[in-house]
């Protein structure tokens, strides 16, 4: 591991990029990348007969309270302390992230291939961005170039001829979920959070998961839930996103950040994507156009260039927890909390 050594003689401390690539490390890595990758593809078979908020609720209600379990019995109830402003400031994030991000997703997936809303769901950095811009957070030249090339992307995809005007509408929602994703990332590195990530994590899905069976109750979904009519595979793809997407997979990636370099540990941002249209098209014949092809390599690669130009992670502020791109979850390294 390399250290450096300063002007006292003394040895700091390694950088966090600087961290080895143990056989743990990729191992998780690749959990990261296969199971987030493969939650859009979960979620278009759940919502394929449920009703996506009333599915996508009880999913991270059940994350969040298995969670919250583990987490008291590991490290005792203590580990809940926090002030009202910290939880305040996880619940919002919890909507933004869960309701608003997760949840327009699944809405979205009822007519939306699944590959497709990964792809636009991957340019939430680029709104990171753009957000963190409007704040006086001068992003570099490099950023930029970044930004507008994803912009460009998108356009691609959302342009007419790809499946019709019709499909407009939900390729638009998509492209809110990723800007309200994007608000709950920038809100997250903005405002003090509980000081353990996990419990941050349990405050958001219980929160967010409240939130998305309040709106799903709302808008007459239990109406539309006929338990004995919906097939094994939906109830399959809704346990795997409790137990794979929503526990295992965030996890690992907390795991990550604690042990992994930072720049290997972002490239989820712009593999997942790739993983989820591979899956689409393998599992549920997605089509891959040229528009999807084109418009979601220029995406992944202004992402890619996004997160390269930020370099190494900032310091630290007191009180405030490490930006994930989710993301899910997201907390990660564009900052946000990954847990699609």
């Amino acid at each position: 591991m390399t250290t450096t050594t300063g002007a006292t003689g003394r040895r700091a401390v390694p950088t966090l990029d600087a961290r080895p690539v143990t056989g743990g490390v990729v191992a998780a890595l690749g959990t990261v990348y296969l199971v987030w990758g493969s939650t859009y593809l979960a979620i278009k078979y759940t919502v394929t007969a449920l009703p996506p908020l009333l599915a996508m609720g009880g999913r991270f209600l059940v994350a969040g309270v298995l969670l919250l379990a583990a987490v008291v019995l590991l490290r005792g109830p203590g580990v809940l302390r926090m002030t009202r402003s910290q939880a305040a400031t996880a619940a919002v994030c919890g909507l933004l992230l869960l309701l608003g991000g997760n949840g327009m997703v699944a809405v979205a997936e009822q007519d939306v291939d699944s590959g497709l809303a990964a792809l636009l769901i991957a340019s939430t950095p680029l709104w990171v961005v753009a957000l963190r811009a409007l704040l006086r957070d001068r992003p570099s030249p490099v950023t930029v170039a970044g930004l507008v090339l994803g912009l460009v992307g998108v356009g691609l995809l959302l342009a007419p001829g790809i499946g019709g005007p019709g499909r407009l509408g939900p390729l638009l929602l998509v492209c809110l979920a990723a800007a309200l994703w994007a608000g709950g990332t920038v809100l997250a590195t903005r405002r003090p959070l509980p000081a353990d990530p996990f419990v941050t994590t349990v405050v958001e899905m219980l929160a967010g998961g409240a939130a998305m069976v309040v709106v799903g109750s709302l808008a007459g979904e239990w109406g539309r839930l006929e338990p004995a009519a919906v097939p094994a595979s939906s109830w399959i793809a809704l346990a795997y996103l409790v137990v794979a997407g929503s526990l295992v997979a965030y996890s690992a990636y907390v795991w990550l950040l604690a042990r992994a370099p930072v720049s290997l540990t972002t490239t989820y941002a712009y593999v997942n994507p790739v993983v989820a249209v591979a899956l689409g098209a393998l599992f549920l014949g997605e089509p891959l156009t040229t528009d999807v092809l084109v418009g979601g390599g220029i995406i992944v690669a202004a992402v890619a260039l996004v997160i390269s130009s930020r370099g190494g992670p900032r310091r630290r502020r007191p009180g405030r927890v490490r930006g994930r791109t989710a993301t899910t979850g997201a907390v990660v390294g564009t900052g946000q909390d990954r847990t699609t």
